[in-house]
């Protein structure tokens, strides 16, 4: 399985979000997937009652595509993620410096979904403006942000970030256990995971994946208090020699 400091050496954000994330032509698996995502993100977003204060982002990668709908319905944002230099990858992005990656076109897709493309500019602004920290974090700890305490948010995203890091079912079940310590009683737990994926591959290196199946989220999900509200599974059906992933689910759950 591939470790945390693995991808604390070797993972490049730069290479994975210019193979998953261009949505340029003729990559169809690719644009598939993230635009699938990106509308079960929209459509979770959009249920009554996940609102509020602060929203932290668990895993965020060097990607803001997973906060471009939630940035309408929140006042702050806490930005999480064990690798250093997808943190600074993101931090690049947020201050708008030069090759920082060219997050435009997906942004505009959400405003498409949102029904007006227009408004592309002022939604980078706006998840530029409420991403207020951006903080190292380890799930596999029982207390995520260790040394740092933040206090519990309204809600908790998570997208293809759990499977990534999670060994084996167990460590999964203890790292959902873990990251439902960030959010306070009555919050929410937005979730994207991929299904029966044992392996995601870019930039000539190959990075593991916990095979999950829905129930087995679900009910880990349900083990670390949580009750669900929603829960979609998607079947991924593009022949990717990228990835072996069958499926996507998309969760919210209450605490």
């Amino acid at each position: 399985f591939t470790e945390a400091d693995v991808y604390q050496q070797s993972f490049d954000p730069q290479a994975y979000l210019k193979e998953f994330y261009s949505m340029t032509d003729g990559k169809e698996g690719a644009n598939e997937f993230l635009m699938q995502n990106l509308r079960s993100l929209h459509k979770m977003f959009s249920l009554d009652g996940l609102r509020g204060g602060t929203l932290i982002d668990v895993g965020c990668g060097p990607t803001i595509y997973q906060l471009l709908s939630a940035c309408e319905h929140f006042q702050e944002i806490i930005a999480l993620d064990y690798t250093d230099q997808n943190r600074q990858e993101l931090e690049k992005w947020l201050r708008n410096e030069e090759g920082a990656f060219d997050w435009v076109p997906v942004v505009k897709y959400v405003c498409e979904l949102e029904g007006d493309r227009e408004k592309w500019a002022e939604k980078q602004e706006k998840v530029r403006k409420k991403v207020r920290q951006v903080l190292k974090c380890d799930v596999t700890k029982a207390n995520p942000t260790g040394p740092v305490s933040l206090p519990p948010a309204d809600c908790i995203v998570s997208t293809l970030c759990l499977e990534g890091a999670c060994k084996d079912l167990p460590t999964f079940r203890s790292a959902l256990r873990n990251i439902s310590t960030l959010v306070k009683p009555g919050g929410h737990l937005v979730m994207v995971t991929v299904l029966g994926e044992t392996y995601y591959a870019f930039n000539q290196q190959v990075f593991s994946c916990l095979c999950l199946e829905k129930h087995e989220v679900e009910g880990a999900v349900e083990a670390a208090g949580f009750e669900v509200k929603l829960s979609e599974a998607q079947p991924y059906t593009v022949s990717d020699e990228r990835t072996d992933c069958r499926g996507v689910l998309s969760l919210v759950a209450r605490r």
